[in-house]
Parts: structure tokens; sequence; C-alpha cells
């Protein structure tokens, strides 16, 4: 009953959201950095967070971007998630987008720093810990250049190279590859196999996120198939009860009709045998005249 009430509070959070959407007149990169630093209980997906990456290319968009994303990291209390997602997102862009947005974050690093002492607890639970450490990673990075160099090179590449293996198959999982050539060459190989550590390591980051994400997708499927089932349940429940009165005061009223009785006023004929005679009262003797 819990996790069915936390789904239809998510449905109305994301019809509140599309509203909002559409009464700001939100671009479509803001609404999609919204989507993903939502207060729904999941973590942003990697498909959306590349494409909000790309977008930051465009100098538009990574206007747009940044402004939504430094409004989400000064919410705070119950939309801790906007804050935690933010900052998620932040760090994915510094080291999949344009330059720029490390470059706006070093020059806003106080923004960032003061997260560190943010506080927020729901239900006895420190949510505010995630936020906290998140920040102390992102600006510990931002203040490391060589690091910073060094990271950004390899999810660069790592993305590079993991979209270039997965172009090669097909939706069947099947490897499209040319009738010429019915095995990937050993220079194909190499090139889609990492380097280094990190490079494996990111992109078995990659990898899982994306079964997390199709994992996730398919999750709230069901969970929305689940929620709108409840609520034709509930409505068909609430239908009944609404009609309950009135077919019950119907079917007494009937029963009282058969039963012929009122109960406020005892009848005043005589009681009828069952066998269809009229019940004969017993005679009365004379009254004793006395003597």
């Amino acid at each position: 009953m819990r996790r069915q009430k936390e789904d239809m509070q998510v449905n109305v959070a994301g019809l509140r959201r599309n509203i909002k959407n559409l009464a700001h007149n939100y671009s479509d990169a803001q609404v999609k950095v919204r989507e993903a630093t939502s207060n729904d209980p999941w973590g942003p997906s990697s498909t959306l967070m590349s494409e909000i990456a790309d977008l930051t290319y465009n100098v538009v968009a990574f206007t747009e971007i940044m402004q939504m994303i430094w409004k989400r990291l000064n919410d705070h209390g119950r939309n801790w998630r906007h804050v935690y997602k933010a900052l998620v997102l932040l760090e994915y862009l510094i080291k999949t987008g344009t330059e720029k947005v490390a470059q706006q974050c070093k020059e806003n690093i106080f923004a960032i720093q003061t997260l560190k002492d943010f506080q927020y607890l729901e239900e006895c639970k420190d949510q505010g810990l995630n936020v906290r450490e998140k920040a102390k990673q992102l600006v510990s990075l931002l203040k490391d250049d060589e690091r910073l160099r060094n990271e950004r090179a390899r999810a660069l590449k790592a993305k590079e190279r993991f979209a270039q293996a997965a172009s090669g198959f097909g939706s069947d999982g099947m490897g499209q590859w040319s009738s010429t050539e019915s095995e990937p060459t050993s220079r194909e190989l190499e090139t889609a196999r990492p380097q280094t550590i990190g490079e494996e390591e990111l992109q078995l980051q990659l990898a899982l996120a994306m079964s997390r994400e199709e994992a996730e997708q398919e999750e709230q499927k069901k969970r929305s198939d689940d929620v709108r089932l409840q609520l034709a349940l509930s409505q068909s429940e609430e239908e009944f009860k609404h009609h309950l009165p009135k077919n019950s005061h119907d079917k007494q009223s009937h029963m009282l009709d058969l039963l012929d009785v009122d109960l406020g006023n005892p009848s005043p004929h005589p009681p009828v045998d069952p066998w269809g005679f009229p019940h004969q009262r017993p005679p009365q003797s004379p009254p004793i005249r006395p003597q």
C-alpha cells in the first residue's frame, strides 16, 4: 500500500512538473534538466545526461542548462533530491560536456562549497549526507586541474568508444556486420578495448547504468500499470458504496411489503389459517347472572 501511494505521488509530481514546464514556457534544454533533477526516487538516466552534455556545446542551451542547475542547487529541505541530482548531473557535464561547464563551476565554487554543510532529516534518516559527500567530491575535483584534465579525457574517450561499440549492434543484440566481413577485425576490437583500468571501469559503469536504466524503465512501467489498476479498483469501490445504501433500502422495503408488516400499527385483521380458512375465535361463554 505504501509503495502504491509513493507511485501515485510520483505520477502527480510528474504531471505537476509538465504543467509547470508549459506554464513557464521552458526550453527543451531546461525541461531535460528539470527531468534529470526531479524529486523522483531514482537517479537521472545516463541517456538523458548524455543528451544534456551534448546540448552544452550550444551557446544558448549552455546558458539555459547552467541557470537551471544553479537554481536546483539552491533548493533545500524536502527537495534534497533536486540538489543531489543537480550535483550528479554537474559532475557528468564537467567530464563530458563543454569545458565552459568546469570554468563556470570554478567561478562559482563557493555555491558548491556551501553544500558541504547541507542538512536534512527525513524519517530519522540523514538525507543530507548524500549531498554533503557529493559536494566534497566535486569541490576536490574542481580544485585539482591535472586530475580534472585526466578524468575528463578518460570520460570522453570512454563515452566515444562505448557509443561506437553500441552502434555496431542491432536491437536484437546481434552484430550488424557486412556480408564481406562476417567478423570484427582485430583493429576494431582494439579500438573498442579500454586502454587503462580507469577507462575499463568507466565503460563498465556506463554499461551498468544503461542496464539499470532499462530495468528502471520496465519497473516504472509496471508501477504505472499497478497504479492504474488501483485507481480503477478504487473507483469501482466508490461506485459500489454510492449505490449500496439505496439498494439496501429497496431490499428492506420489498421485504416489508412481502411480509406486510407495519411495525408502527399492528394489523387489526384476524389471523388467517395457513390453509386458507379464517381462524375461528373460541366461543365466549355467556355472562353468569347472580342468583
